[in-house]
C-alpha cells in the first residue's frame, strides 16, 4: 500500500479492494510493539486502533477478520471526530445497514473507545429503545476497560474510574461511567428523562442512537411520531454542537429509520431530516459495480450467490435491504406487480383519469391526499397505473395547483374522480372550473373489501404499473397494517371505475361505460 493511500486513509477502497495484510504491512512492527508507538499510530486511525486493541470483536466464529463496505465507510466517518464541529448541527449522520452488519459493535464500542482513548470525545451519551439495551452497550464498553490488558496498559486513565476525595467513584454504575481521564459515557432509554443531561460543566459532545425503535409488533405510527418528537425536542438539543450518530434497521413502514432510508435514496426527505441537518447513509447488501455486474457488500459473510438467491424474499427486503415491503401485509405481495414488457411499451390509452382520495385536513401525520393517474386500454382490456403520489396539502390553492400540474403532465386525462364521503362542499370550491370533468363519488363498501377486489384484478394481470412505483407498492404491500393507505385507495377507486364488479353476465369491455 502506497504512502498516498495511507494519507488518504483508505480512500476509494471497498470490501473488494481492501487487503488487510497490505494495510497492516504499512506500519512499523517495532512501533506497534511499544505503548507510545501504538498510541501515536492509532491516534488518527480508528481502524488500526480496533485491530490493535479490540481485535477479538472483529473475528468471526473461525477466528477470521473480514470487512464489508460499511465497516470501511464507518471507519472513515469516525475519523471526522478528530476535529470538533465548527458550527451547530454540523456533524449529524444516520447509518442504515443490513441486520447483523455490526452497527452496534462499531458505533457503540470500537469508534467511541478509540475517540475516548485519544481524547477526541469527552462525553458520549448513548440512547436505545430501552434503558436495558442502552446499558448493555455501556456494559460491553466497561468490560473492555476492566479486562483488556493492552488497553489498560496504554490508556490507564481511561480504564480507571474518577474518584472523589473520599475514595468513592464519581460514577461507575450501569448507566454512567466517568473515567480518571475525564471521559464520560452515559446510557439511557430513548424515553428516559434526559433533557438537560450534564456532568459538572460538560454536556455530551457525542450523541449515539442505536435501534431506538422497537419491532413492528410493538410499534405504531402514533408511537413513531412520539419517538420522533423525543428525538428532535429532547435528545438533539442536549448539545447542538455534538456529533450525532443514528443507526438502525427498518422495523416498520413510516418509521424514523424508514424515513431516513428514503432520504438516503433520494426518494424523499422529510422536513425534520432537512431541518436538523441529518445526512443519511444507506448500505445495500448487493452493490452494483461500474460495469453493471453485482457483488456483495460483505463477501466473506454474505456471498453474492446467496444474496441473489434470497433477494426475492420478504426477509431479504426487510432485514437486508431495509425495504418496508418486507412487512407482512394481508393482501399484495411484490410478485403481484406487473410491468410492460420492454419490447411492447405502454398499452394504447382509451381513457385516462386522475383519481383523488382526499384528506379533509393536514393536521395529523396520517392525513395525506392520495392522487393516482390510471388509464384503461380497450384493446388490451386492462388498466395501467402511470403515477401515484401522497401529498400533505390542505384543500385550497396549493392542492388545486398540484392537480393542474398533473393535468399538464398527463394531457390524456379526461376525468378527475374524487371521493367525497367527507367535505363535499370543500372539494367543489377547490376543483371548480377544471379543464376536464370532475366526478364526485361516494364509497359504501368497507376499505378492505374494496382492496380485495382490486387485488384480484392485479393477480389476473388486468392491472399493470407503467414502471416501478416504490411508494405506491410499499403502501399496497403493507396494507392494511401500514401507517397510510391514501394511494391504495386512489388507485383502487380508478381501477374499480374502469373494471366494475359485474353482477350479471357480460363483457369486461362494458367498463367503458362507467368511465364517466
Amino acid at each position: 500500500m502506497t504512502t498516498a493511500t495511507r494519507t488518504g486513509y483508505l480512500e476509494g477502497l471497498d470490501a473488494e479492494t481492501f487487503n488487510l495484510h497490505a494495510y497492516l504491512a504499512q506500519f512499523d512492527a517495532r512501533l506497534l510493539a511499544d505503548p507510545e508507538g501504538r498510541r501515536t499510530l492509532t491516534r488518527l486511525d480508528p481502524l488500526l486502533f480496533a485491530l490493535t486493541y479490540l481485535r477479538h470483536h472483529l473475528k468471526d466464529s473461525e477466528g477470521n477478520i473480514t470487512f464489508g463496505d460499511a465497516h470501511l465507510d464507518w471507519s472513515r466517518a469516525g475519523r471526522r471526530w478528530i476535529r470538533p464541529p465548527s458550527g451547530p448541527a454540523e456533524e449529524r449522520d444516520a447509518y442504515i445497514a443490513p441486520r447483523n452488519t455490526g452497527k452496534s459493535t462499531w458505533w457503540f464500542l470500537l469508534l467511541p473507545m478509540w475517540a475516548a482513548a485519544h481524547g477526541h470525545i469527552q462525553f458520549a451519551a448513548a440512547f436505545a429503545a430501552s434503558a436495558t439495551q442502552a446499558e448493555t452497550h455501556l456494559s460491553t464498553f466497561k468490560r473492555e476497560i476492566d479486562n483488556n490488558a493492552l488497553l489498560r496498559r496504554d490508556f490507564p486513565d481511561l480504564c480507571a474510574p474518577a474518584k472523589r476525595p473520599s475514595g468513592a467513584s464519581v460514577a461507575d454504575t450501569q448507566n454512567m461511567y466517568v473515567s480518571k481521564s475525564g471521559f464520560i459515557f452515559a446510557a439511557r432509554g430513548i424515553d428516559s428523562s434526559s433533557l438537560g443531561m450534564k456532568v459538572e460543566e460538560k454536556r455530551p459532545d457525542l450523541l449515539l442512537l442505536d435501534d431506538i425503535e422497537p419491532d413492528e409488533s410493538s410499534y405504531s405510527a402514533d408511537l413513531a411520531a412520539k419517538r420522533l418528537t423525543t428525538l428532535v425536542d429532547a435528545i438533539l438539543p442536549l448539545n447542538i454542537y455534538a456529533r450525532v450518530v443514528i443507526c438502525g434497521t427498518v422495523t416498520m413502514p413510516g418509521s424514523i429509520i424508514h424515513q431516513l432510508v428514503k432520504a438516503a435514496k433520494g426518494v424523499h426527505a422529510e422536513a425534520w431530516i432537512r431541518e436538523e441537518g441529518i445526512r443519511a447513509h444507506h448500505s445495500l447488501p448487493i452493490v452494483q459495480r461500474a460495469d453493471g455486474t453485482e457483488r456483495s457488500m460483505w463477501p466473506a459473510k454474505w456471498p453474492t450467490a446467496y444474496l441473489v438467491e434470497i433477494r426475492h424474499t420478504r426477509s431479504y427486503a426487510k432485514n437486508m435491504a431495509n425495504d418496508p415491503l418486507a412487512a407482512d401485509g394481508a393482501l399484495w405481495k411484490p410478485e403481484d406487480f406487473r410491468y410492460p414488457l420492454p419490447d411492447e411499451g405502454l398499452d394504447p390509452v382509451t381513457h385516462m383519469m386522475l383519481s383523488i382520495d382526499p384528506a379533509v385536513t393536514a393536521k395529523k401525520s396520517s392525513d395525506f391526499t392520495g392522487l393516482a393517474v390510471v388509464s384503461w386500454s380497450a384493446q388490451k382490456q386492462r388498466c395501467t397505473v402511470h403515477a401515484a403520489w401522497a401529498v400533505k396539502l390542505t384543500p385550497g390553492p396549493q392542492l388545486r395547483d398540484r392537480v393542474l400540474a398533473i393535468l399538464d403532465e398527463f394531457p390524456r386525462i379526461g376525468l378527475i374522480m374524487i371521493e367525497v364521503n367527507q367535505g363535499h362542499d370543500t372539494w367543489q370550491s377547490v376543483l371548480h372550473h377544471m379543464p376536464v370533468k370532475v366526478k364526485p363519488v361516494s364509497q359504501n363498501e368497507p376499505k378492505f373489501t374494496r382492496a380485495e377486489g382490486v387485488l384480484n384484478h392485479y393477480q389476473r394481470g388486468r392491472v399493470l404499473h407503467a414502471r416501478k412505483l416504490p411508494e405506491l407498492e410499499q403502501q399496497q404491500c403493507t396494507f392494511p397494517k401500514g401507517p397510510n393507505d391514501d394511494m391504495v385507495d386512489a388507485v383502487g377507486s380508478a381501477v374499480r371505475r374502469f373494471i366494475p364488479a359485474v353482477k350479471k353476465k357480460g363483457s369486461p369491455s362494458a367498463s367503458r361505460a362507467s368511465y364517466v
